[in-house]
């Protein structure tokens, strides 16, 4: 972003009358009798916004109607995925400043907005185990499975070992280090069960990571570490839109591309 974008984008940000015109605008073309209905404003101070707006070639005017430029609807598609992002990490603000982010790629940074109806599930002194049996009941009623692991734990190995040999998930895709590849490969349960199994297909990543992922057709959830480097298995962030899934697929992608061997 050069100096006058800067400036250009900073003059909209400070200003909510800009920032809700260029937003109601983005929405569809509209006239000034919508625009008072709609911000509940009077005519002259949505006057002056829109001849602010006018002079800085990002809003027109055609027979009564305001409308976007190219450069008001780019700038507006930008402005409307920036406050999604913001909403995204406000929402579920705990779960992000609890946990080291060091592992997420700036790629899927940019778009948090698509995890704007993410839920964070988060154990209980009553219910210590909430996260984990939310996380076990969801994907038992998954087929196909996209998993990055990054933890040897045989709770879940056993609960997904339980459903392919219940014929309940048939296919997994699962993502892991040298040292938990190692570590199934040593233990006879879960070599055969896991690599020796035609229905599943374990990569191993060249890189460390400290993302607990897993993504079907139904949900995408994400367990994350402390930044002291333990494993936190009591909140769980939970995704079940289209968004979130896609979000979740695109993590999954990026570390695909950082594997030692398919």
């Amino acid at each position: 972003m050069n100096e006058k974008q800067y400036k250009d984008m900073k003059y909209i940000l400070t200003s909510t009358m800009r920032t809700k015109l260029i937003i109601s605008i983005y929405e569809k073309s509209k006239n000034l009798e919508d625009l008072r209905n709609e911000l509940e404003k009077p005519s002259a101070t949505i006057l002056h916004g829109l001849k602010e707006l006018e002079n800085l070639n990002y809003v027109k005017k055609l027979n009564k109607y305001y409308s976007l430029t190219s450069n008001g609807y780019m700038l507006a598609v930008n402005m409307v995925k920036l406050i999604e992002n913001w909403y995204s990490i406000d929402k579920n603000k705990v779960f992000w400043d609890n946990h080291s982010l060091e592992y997420i790629p700036e790629s899927s940074m940019k778009n948090l907005y698509q995890l704007k109806n993410a839920e964070c599930i988060t154990s209980t002194n009553n219910d210590l185990s909430k996260a984990l049996t939310t996380y076990i009941n969801l994907i038992s009623d998954c087929h196909a499975l996209k998993i990055i692991l990054p933890i040897f734990s045989e709770i879940h190995l056993n609960k997904i070992i339980e459903l392919s040999n219940q014929g309940k998930l048939t296919n997994l895709e699962l993502i892991t280090t040298p040292e938990i590849a190692d570590s199934i490969k040593s233990k006879p349960l879960y070599s055969n069960a896991l690599k020796d199994n035609e229905n599943v297909k374990i990569s191993i990543l060249n890189q460390n990571t400290n993302i607990y992922l897993t993504v079907c057709d139904k949900f995408m959830s994400m367990n994350l570490f402390f930044k002291d480097g333990h494993f936190d298995d009591s909140q769980l962030l939970l995704d079940e839109s289209e968004e979130g899934i896609e979000w979740g697929n695109n993590l999954f992608e990026h570390y695909i591309n950082t594997i030692i061997n398919p």
